[in-house]
């Protein structure tokens, strides 16, 4: 274990360095170092930058890096910043509660200085667990590869961690590593100790043996200098293109804990079924009678979209027939769709579990255990049912649906960096407190116009940098009355939406 800061030896913090000591420190890390000499040398060389850099406007690079961690991290959120600096980009974040910890006293003295309502503290990344309280984010910006045992941080910073957290890695892609030694050679860069560059693949690994899964990475900054409109047009649209977003200077990754001391993994949890259903008066009754029982507080909200047969009146009758376990409730939709009967359900739930089951049958209500299994355990936040794995009924979806789906899964996997199979299938489940604090509030940034709710849902659970997982069903043919999907008018509304979401997720 390294020692803390305050009982290092005394010429350790010295205030003052010059060029010659900054380069011998640089070259005594051309050795294997040891931990104490590692921590010496980047804190002189950091102390050394800062005193230079005093006063300017952040770099163009870094100005952008501010931008996406604040696109990532909503406002008013409780954020930790581990090598925090002078402060500037926990402050650009507008936490409701902001700790920013770093190993310099002089950056610490400073970022005190310039943002007095955030916290600071002189601390080691790896002795964060002395701070005794949880963050709903945790930022490593750039700093990653500075510290002696990156494996041993990821291990601390579980002690950090609430079952939402998500820790959000910004690191030098190793693809730019010889450019920037050329920079440092030509004297446009200040030259560092030598690093260790790990490649995205590897730091994915080290968090992997840490107890925490990478849910998304993504490159960004392809451009690092700010050109007028070339600049743009490279960092926002061409870096964010399949095979080109690896040539960004920067990666992001992010994380969250698996850890079962922070999951309340394998824990019980209440369930609400929102079951809509339109013209789906046949298949009530054996729906009702289908539904597993998943917890010992259960309910069923039948909401009835508009129908033009005997529905409501089907499921009124059900309704009040019905003397099982759990409760079962029916409400009738306001306005019209899908979508809008899928959030007047989820408005008028109680449980803490949501889950979303079409009434056509098509996807056996029995199934909706291993959705259950698979939240509970913590294997995802946003349990989406995939129609693409098992054999489907013949009858069940017509040729240009088959290929639509694989399209829009194609296409969600390339949006938003997680694995899709099938994004229009109905059966969809999510923790309530994820939908209303996150998802029902980032409804507005993709636009009111999907009609059945699934990629408003998939979106904002991306946005929300929820874990996302499929889980496959058996899809089987309707057995009374017709689809209320439009293959061309709604395929074409979802494709618009996807173009629409693309500039609020990827092209930022």
């Amino acid at each position: 274990m390294i020692s803390k800061l305050h009982d290092l030896p005394a010429a350790v913090a010295r205030p003052e360095l010059d060029e010659a000591a900054l380069s011998d420190q640089v070259e005594r890390l051309r050795r294997v170092p040891s931990a104490v000499e590692w921590e010496r040398a980047f804190r002189e060389y950091y102390g050394d930058r800062q005193r230079r850099g005093r006063g300017r406007r952040p770099h163009y690079y870094y100005a952008q890096i501010m931008k996406r961690l604040a696109h990532l991290v909503p406002p008013r959120s409780r954020v930790l910043d581990v090598g925090c600096g002078t402060g500037e980009l926990l402050a650009f974040l507008r936490p409701s509660h902001g700790v920013g910890i770093d190993f310099d006293p002089q950056a610490i003295a400073e970022a005190r200085a310039r943002h007095p309502h955030l916290s600071f503290l002189e601390m080691r990344g790896e002795d964060a667990a002395r701070l005794g309280e949880t963050f709903d984010y945790v930022i490593i910006n750039q700093a990653l590869c500075d510290f002696y045992d990156i494996q041993e941080l990821f291990r601390t910073l579980q002690s950090v961690c609430h079952e939402r957290t998500r820790l959000i890695i910004v690191h030098y892609s190793r693809v730019w590593q010889p450019l920037l030694k050329v920079a440092e050679w030509l004297g446009i860069k200040p030259t560092a100790p030598d690093r260790v560059w790990l490649p995205t693949a590897e730091i994915s690994h080290l968090l992997s043996l840490s107890g925490f899964e990478t849910i998304r990475r993504s490159g960004m900054t392809p451009l690092p200098i700010g050109v007028p409109l070339l600049s743009a047009l490279a960092n926002r649209f061409l870096g964010n293109l399949p095979g080109l977003h690896h040539l960004g200077l920067s990666t992001i990754i992010i994380a969250r804990s698996t850890d079962d001391r922070v999951l309340r993994r394998g824990q019980e949890r209440s369930v609400s079924i929102i079951v809509p259903a339109r013209n789906e008066a046949g298949h009530i009754q054996p729906l009702l009678e289908r539904i597993p029982t998943l917890a010992r507080t259960q309910e069923v909200v039948f909401v009835e979209g508009n129908s033009t047969d005997n529905t409501w009146a089907t499921i009124q009758q059900a309704v009040a027939a019905y003397e099982g376990p759990w409760s079962v409730r029916c409400l009738q939709q306001d306005g019209v769709g899908k979508a809008d009967a899928v959030r007047k359900g989820f408005a008028n739930a109680t449980g803490e579990v949501l889950m979303i089951l079409d009434a056509d049958i098509s996807v056996p209500p029995e199934e909706l255990r291993r959705f259950y299994e698979a939240l509970i355990e913590g294997h995802g936040e946003m349990i989406n049912g995939s129609r693409m794995v098992y054999r489907m009924d013949k009858r069940a979806m017509r040729f240009l649906n088959l290929v639509g789906n694989k399209f829009f899964g194609w296409m969600f996997t390339t949006l938003l960096g997680q694995r899709f199979r099938d994004t229009l299938c109905g059966t969809k489940v999510l923790l309530r407190a994820d939908y209303e604090r996150r998802l029902a509030a980032s409804r507005a940034d993709f636009g009111d116009f999907d009609p059945f709710g699934d990629f408003e849902l998939l979106f904002g659970a991306a946005q929300a940098n929820l874990k996302i997982i499929d889980v496959p069903v058996h899809y089987q043919a309707r057995t009374y009355g017709e689809t209320n999907i439009s293959r061309w008018s709604h395929g074409l509304i979802l494709l618009r939406m996807c173009f629409f979401a693309a500039r609020k997720i990827k092209f930022v």
